[in-house]
């Protein structure tokens, strides 16, 4: 059986803009996915961010869509390999237009970034030290 899939559906003020920060950040579009209301964004062979025009996504849902700005709808956390690329892939989306959301989280077994993209949806990117991790509870 082949491995899961993810598909983040997020809905995006301005597509172009929204698809211009991802590919500043190193990820490309699958053309085969996207056209004037949808962009779908790779991540990896797994995952996927389909960034949505707002009337796209109502499409979809026929609940208010918040305002990502002000309220938190959730949080997306993506696996780095080392602290050092938790940092490059901040840094790169603070120059993209990105923001800081929070301060980084050093917890010794685990080193975290949070960053909201342009549009205010939270990205957490993460290494973690499997070896060193925190004991259940």
């Amino acid at each position: 059986m082949p491995a899961p899939m993810i598909f983040v559906n997020l809905p995006v003020r301005d597509l172009a803009a929204s698809m211009a920060y991802y590919k500043a950040l190193g990820f490309e579009h699958n053309p085969q996915f996207t056209d004037e209301t949808a962009a779908c964004i790779v991540i990896s062979d797994a995952i996927f961010v389909m960034a949505l025009t707002h009337a796209k996504f109502a499409e979809f849902s026929s609940r208010p869509i918040p305002d990502p700005k002000t309220e938190t709808q959730a949080l997306y956390a993506l696996s780095r390999d080392s602290r050092a690329e938790v940092d490059a892939i901040a840094e790169t989306a603070l120059r993209a237009g990105g923001s800081e959301y929070r301060p980084a989280q050093d917890m010794g077994f685990m080193y975290s970034r949070a960053i909201a993209d342009i549009d205010g949806h939270v990205w957490e990117h993460v290494w973690m030290d499997m070896s060193g991790e925190a004991p259940a509870a």
